[in-house]
């Protein structure tokens, strides 16, 4: 069997653009106990029409439940657990052992998915796993290659391996990391990381206050705890075969165009398997926001994978508009960011290369030409014969 491509959803519209554009299963978060409080994630009523939509499908949801809880939060996890089994959730991803036991006390049908906060990098730690009712293990970010292959021979089949394939990096093990929660007295392992490893950062001798001296030799002080991203795009036969059956791509905070983008990517790639990877999957994702990217520790290159000169993004693409709907002479378009009569757009379908559309001909809806598209979550019409689907992505190059 192929991998999975298992993608993230921050939040409702990100869930539908990953079903759309390929992924065989989402991961999420309600409210609470996810390790990502910033996005909007999920409430009941969401979770459960989330469910609806990806079963309908013949696709999986895993919900998250890997923060570490204190004694205070455990009082609420049977409520979490009942309504997660009512809603139709596939798995939990946990990382805490005792947590785990509740849950499998609480909803005894769901699988148990362990996080890659729990930081299994050894055949022993994931067989332990195992045994006590886990269907997957999520391996720690510090593996490699080779240590993922002997993690593969020496556990049992039935268990499934998960690896992250793309996305952000953390400076600390797993992402166990304790800076936020020290500098701003946001719990990171609570879901509300500062990311203060994205900061830059001076030295200030003690007796000198207010003087300070950069790090490096740049004006801006240095990045000395900022990760690089995560690409694996081209490698991703290698963890196949390491036994690697779940595919990850980090990034519950990110955009629906983001999860569109890399999903369809991960998706075209995993499909492609055993023969040549198109160029222009790879290319893909270098056409979303993202830091420089590296292959993580999977070769053994962990000093490669910092980058000390800035915390900054490239970001090369934006959302032009999506398209609602077409009749042949007319695409129905919602814009997302201001384009010009005569622009060249390019359009993302899900499994497709992309293509160009050159806006010869935009009108408001009442068939009124207009010279720009430039009102935000405004509907207007391109004039196309192309018959493309709702949720199409029409984008264009930044020229800032």
């Amino acid at each position: 069997m192929k991998p999975e491509v298992l993608s993230p959803a921050g939040d409702f519209e990100c869930l539908k653009a990953a079903l759309m554009f390929g992924a065989d299963a989402v991961y999420l978060a309600k409210k609470n106990f996810g390790m990502r409080a910033a996005p909007n994630n999920f409430t009941q009523d969401e979770l459960v029409e989330a469910c609806r939509l990806a079963h309908e499908k013949q696709k999986r949801v895993y919900l998250t439940c890997n923060t570490l809880p204190h004694n205070r939060e455990l009082s609420s996890l049977e409520a979490f657990a009942k309504e997660a089994a009512e809603a139709g959730v596939d798995a939990f991803i946990v990382s805490d052992i005792g947590v785990m036991s509740l849950l499998k006390k609480y909803a005894p049908d769901i699988e148990l998915h362990i996080s890659t906060q729990a930081g299994a990098v050894n055949y022993s730690s994931a067989c332990e796993f195992y045994k006590m009712g886990a269907k997957r293990v999520v391996l720690a970010r510090e593996l490699t290659l080779g240590e993922i292959r002997e993690i593969r021979d020496k556990t049992p089949p039935e268990l499934e391996i998960e690896a992250f394939v793309h996305g952000a990096m953390c400076v600390s093990f797993s992402g166990r990391c304790l800076i936020s929660q020290y500098l701003t007295g946001r719990d990171a392992n609570r879901g509300e990381c500062a990311q203060p490893c994205r900061w830059s950062y001076s030295l200030m001798e003690q007796t000198r206050e207010g003087e300070y001296f950069p790090i490096a030799e740049a004006d801006g002080g240095a990045y000395i705890l900022n990760s690089k991203d995560l690409c694996m795009i081209r490698h991703l036969g290698l963890l196949a075969d390491a036994g690697v059956s779940s595919f990850k791509i980090e990034g519950r905070a990110k955009s629906s165009y983001y999860v569109s983008v890399i999903t369809n990517a991960y998706r075209a790639a995993v499909d492609s398997l055993g023969g040549p990877l198109p160029e222009w999957v790879a290319e893909e994702t270098e056409k979303v926001s993202h830091r420089e990217y590296c292959t993580g520790f999977y070769f053994g290159e962990g000093d490669k994978m910092q980058n000390t000169r800035d915390g900054g993004y490239v970001r090369s693409y934006d959302v032009a508009a999506v398209v609602e709907s077409s009749d042949g002479e007319y695409l129905t378009v919602l814009e997302r960011n201001r384009f010009f009569k005569g622009e060249h757009l390019e359009i993302l379908e899900p499994s497709k290369p992309p293509r160009e559309l050159i806006a010869d001909e935009i009108t408001d809806l009442s068939g009124e030409p207009v010279e720009s598209a430039n009102r935000a979550a405004e509907h207007y019409k391109i004039k196309s014969p192309l018959k493309l689907s709702a949720g199409t992505i029409l984008r264009m190059k930044n020229q800032r």
